[in-house]
């Protein structure tokens, strides 16, 4: 039993001790990039991104990763380039895997913004539920007493605020991927952050999103005609009109292919079992993701159809 005890210490010592690459994506904006597929033990939790814009006043964060260890890593990440202190996090939506590394910067000093949106999150009691979820799935990583970090300032929709020369515009996109969707632009680097709404390289995360307003988001960034976009999942897009197509074309399919089943009143595993997904079968997170994503659409489409 107590060697047990020993490699459960040094399993919580080790992840303690992660280290994150800066990758530079403008002359004041860097971002670190999480691994491929869903968060796991295996990965220790890092499948997000998280991004920083450096001002002369001070440091603006995007997203905290999604453990603890990771928000300490990348606090190391942004002093690695920068000694201006870290004022300020936007977060683009309350999903695990982009808030559990919060309390670092907010240890760090920076105070946090968020959508107003994501406070039915916390008070459902979601949020504790979906903390014990993934104790289990990513321990020693995350563990019950992990921190939830609630927002400092919780927004009822757009937002911009000036710090050190840069201008930043908080735009809300919710609900799509999720309730609370948040967006921020950079104006004078030409980068957007665009949290979920975009998954560059792999298939998205869809749940109980609302995907036909998802769409509409995806719209609404590609007439932006952004030149940078840091995504909330893979590498940054300097083409965001070509990746974008993936999650659009994506969630297309499933509203088509789901939206089809249900006025047919086909089962869902028939309609599953039934539907040709060859075409992303390949992309990363198609075997985690693919089925949660089909059933959650399934339910969606089944909800707007008796609203018609």
């Amino acid at each position: 039993m107590r060697w047990l005890v020993l490699l459960l210490v040094a399993c919580v010592c080790d992840a303690g001790a992660v280290e994150l690459q800066p990758i530079k994506v403008s002359g004041r904006v860097y971002y670190v990039q999480g691994k491929p597929g869903v968060a796991s033990a295996e990965n220790e939790g890092f499948n997000s991104n998280a991004g920083w814009v450096v001002t002369d006043d001070g440091v603006v964060v995007v997203d905290a990763l999604g453990t603890p260890a990771l928000g300490e890593a990348l606090v190391r990440a942004i002093r690695s380039v920068t000694r201006q202190p870290i004022r300020r996090v936007i977060l683009t939506h309350y999903h695990a895997d982009h808030f559990y590394g919060l309390k670092a910067l907010k240890d760090a000093g920076a105070d946090v913004w968020a959508h107003r949106a994501a406070l039915e999150y916390f008070d459902s009691g979601e949020a504790e539920k979906r903390l014990e979820q993934r104790a289990r799935d990513l321990f020693p990583w995350v563990g019950d007493k992990t921190e939830l970090v609630r927002a400092d300032r919780w927004l009822d929709g757009d937002a911009s605020f000036e710090m050190g020369g840069q201008r930043f515009e908080v735009t809300s996109m919710g609900p799509a991927h999720s309730p609370e969707d948040l967006i921020v632009s950079v104006p004078k680097e030409g980068v957007v952050f665009s949290g979920d709404i975009l998954f560059a390289g792999r298939i998205p995360f869809v749940g109980e999103a609302d995907s036909k307003r998802w769409l509409e988001r995806i719209d609404q960034l590609l007439a932006q005609k952004p030149m940078l976009m840091v995504t909330g999942h893979g590498r940054v897009s300097s083409d965001p009109a070509k990746d974008l197509a993936l999650t659009r074309d994506y969630l297309q399919y499933l509203r088509t292919t789901m939206g089809k089943a249900v006025e047919d009143l086909t089962s869902f595993d028939e309609a599953y079992a039934a539907t040709d997904w060859s075409r992303f079968a390949k992309v990363p997170a198609f075997d985690a993701a693919n089925r949660i994503n089909a059933y959650g659409t399934y339910l969606l489409m089944e909800r707007e159809l008796l609203k018609r």
